[in-house]
C-alpha cells in the first residue's frame, strides 16, 4: 500500500510546480527592450502598438518573437491600470540566476553582494538593482516571502539593470548569510543606532570580500539578521539627525566598498 507524502513535501512540489507556471509581465520601452536583447529571458508574447514596434525594431528581430499589434485606445495586458507602459508590454518567465554559491564565489564583479531584509517596495528593489550593477556588485539577495519579485514596475525602474543584475530570493535570509560567511564573507548590517560608522566598519573588513545587509524603512533588520552580521554600522547624518531612503543607503554603501583600496 502507498504511503502518502507528508504535508510539506506535497507543499513544496505544489509551490515547485507554481514557480515553473510563473509569467511576469514587463512593461517600458526600456524594460522591454532590454528583455528582448537577454537571451536568457524566457519570452512568450510580445504586446506593442505600432509606435513601439517602430522604435523596438532591432530588439525585435533578435529576439525572433512576432509581436502583437494593437491599438493604443485597447492596450489589454494584466498590468495595473496608470503603468506608464509606452505601447509595450512582454510576458515572459522570471529570470534563473542560478545557486547562491555560484554567484557568490564565481559570480560577475567584484567580491560585493547586497541582502535585502523584507525590502517590498519594487521601487526601492529596482533603483538598488541599478546602483548594484553601477557600482560592480555580485548579486543582490532577498528572501522569497516578504520582498519585492521580479514584476514589471521593479523592472521599469530597474531600467535594464533587472537582465544584468543576478536578482536572487532565497529561503531564509540568515541561512543564505551564514552561506556567505562561510564562503569568507565579511556581513555588515546598516544600522542608524550603531554607535560604529560605515567607513569604520568597511576598514575593519580589509579586504575581504563583503555583504551589504540592508533593512526596510520603518522596521529596519529583523533581530535575527542583525544578530547574523559580523558588524552593523551607521552612514553619519550632518547634524546627527534625519535618515535615508533604502535605496539612497545602499547606493552610498555600494561606492565605499566598491571604492576600498586593496
Amino acid at each position: 500500500m502507498a504511503t502518502q507524502k507528508p504535508a510539506w513535501v506535497i507543499e513544496k512540489e505544489r509551490a515547485k510546480r507554481q514557480a515553473a507556471n510563473e509569467t511576469v509581465w514587463l512593461f517600458g520601452l526600456h524594460a522591454v527592450r532590454d528583455a528582448l536583447m537577454n537571451p536568457a529571458r524566457e519570452k512568450l508574447r510580445l504586446v506593442l502598438t505600432k509606435n513601439a514596434a517602430d522604435k523596438l525594431g532591432e530588439a525585435i528581430a533578435t529576439a525572433g518573437l512576432e509581436p502583437e499589434i494593437v491599438d493604443p485606445r485597447k492596450f489589454n495586458v494584466p498590468i495595473d491600470e496608470g503603468s506608464v507602459h509606452q505601447g509595450a508590454a512582454l510576458e515572459a518567465r522570471p529570470l534563473n540566476w542560478g545557486a547562491l554559491d555560484e554567484v557568490a564565489i564565481s559570480g560577475k564583479g567584484a567580491p560585493l553582494i547586497v541582502m535585502l531584509d523584507r525590502v517590498t517596495d519594487p521601487h526601492n528593489v529596482g533603483a538598488i538593482l541599478r546602483s548594484a550593477e553601477v557600482f560592480g556588485a555580485r548579486a543582490v539577495i532577498a528572501p522569497h516571502r516578504h520582498s519585492a519579485p521580479e514584476t514589471g514596475a521593479l523592472a521599469k525602474t530597474a531600467s535594464g539593470a533587472l537582465e544584468r543584475q543576478p536578482y536572487l530570493r532565497v529561503g531564509n535570509l540568515s541561512d543564505a548569510m551564514e552561506e556567505l560567511r562561510a564562503m569568507g564573507y565579511f556581513l555588515i548590517g546598516l544600522a542608524g543606532e550603531s554607535d560604529l560608522t560605515l567607513s569604520a566598519g568597511l576598514e575593519q573588513a580589509a579586504t575581504r570580500p563583503v555583504a551589504l545587509v540592508l533593512g526596510a524603512e520603518g522596521p529596519g533588520l529583523r533581530e535575527k539578521t542583525r544578530e547574523t552580521c559580523d558588524l552593523l554600522v551607521q552612514i553619519p547624518a550632518a547634524g546627527g539627525f534625519g535618515s535615508l531612503n533604502v535605496s539612497n543607503a545602499a547606493a552610498i554603501s555600494l561606492y565605499a566598498a566598491a571604492s576600498r583600496k586593496g
